[in-house]
Order: C-alpha cells, then sequence, then structure tokens
C-alpha cells in the first residue's frame, strides 16, 4: 500500500518487493506472505536534485501522519504470473 499512495500523493513511482512480489498461495487460497515488505526507490544519481529527494521525504512523512486513518488495499485482479506487474488493487473500508 505504501508504493500506492507515494503515487497517489506525490506521483512517485516505486515498486514493493514483499508479499505482492514474492508472495505465494497455500492449498485453501490463503495467502502466505514474503519474508520481508520492501519499497524499491530507483533514484539516478546523475537526474535528481537534493530538492526531488527533499519532495520524496516530504510525502512519506505525509504519509506516515495519516497513517492511523489508511485501511489498506486488497488485490481485486491478478494475473497467474507477475502479478506484481499488473495487479489492480482496491482501497478497504
Amino acid at each position: 500500500m505504501l508504493v500506492c499512495d507515494l503515487y497517489l500523493q506525490g506521483g512517485i513511482r516505486c515498486v514493493e518487493i514483499g508479499s505482492v512480489m514474492f508472495g505465494k498461495y497455500d492449498e485453501n487460497k490463503k495467502l502466505i506472505p514474503a519474508k520481508n515488505e520492501l519499497v524499491r526507490l530507483a533514484i539516478p544519481r546523475r537526474m535528481y536534485t537534493q530538492s526531488h529527494i527533499d519532495y520524496v521525504i516530504e510525502v512519506f512523512e505525509d504519509i506516515l501522519e495519516k497513517r492511523e486513518q489508511t485501511r489498506g488495499m486488497k488485490i481485486v485482479y491478478e494475473p497467474p504470473y507477475l502479478r506484481h506487474f499488473t495487479a489492480k488493487f482496491e482501497r478497504l473500508t
């Protein structure tokens, strides 16, 4: 959900490296989460200035401040393979 909020609130592109990418399902279709939940930001050092990085930090801080009001997301569509590329999510209510 953090990667979705970073994009929706700040236009910051990143990738989730965790249960969306590496989670598996057991025989009862229950999700077995990944060992780690990580977010990858690819920041080419010659492209971005300190003000860009400061903006990313500000968006992270805004998301952190609102964490108590955030409910999470659920996958509403996932392909059989490489779901982290084209999965569709919906906010929990």
